[in-house]
């Protein structure tokens, strides 16, 4: 009735993919939309090359990386915006009280 079972073979390649989990979960923090894919993808890197699927694993891996360097990079675009525009706010509203 039971079956053993029996890991995928190694295939002789070692082939390390990275799975870009934390810059993933920084992403978070900048623009969390954007995140969610991320942290998606890059979870399923590591079962992906542990199955054998190499080339899913770096297709994932890929993706992981897009998604979490788009978010972290709008993230610090909007936050820099956000700067410049508390710096002349403030600025404008000192002239105007003059």
């Amino acid at each position: 009735m039971s079956q053993n079972w029996t890991p995928p073979p190694a295939g002789g390649t070692s082939a390390t993919v990275p799975n870009y989990m934390v810059p993933a979960i920084i992403s978070i923090f900048c623009c969390w939309p954007l995140a969610i894919p991320a942290i998606i993808f890059a979870a399923q890197v590591n079962n992906k090359a542990q199955a054998g699927d190499i080339a899913g694993a770096q297709d994932a891996s890929k993706k992981a990386k897009m998604f979490s360097f788009i978010a972290i990079g709008l993230g610090v675009v909007l936050i820099l915006i956000y700067v410049v525009m508390m710096i002349l706010g403030v600025g404008l509203s000192a002239l105007g009280n003059r």
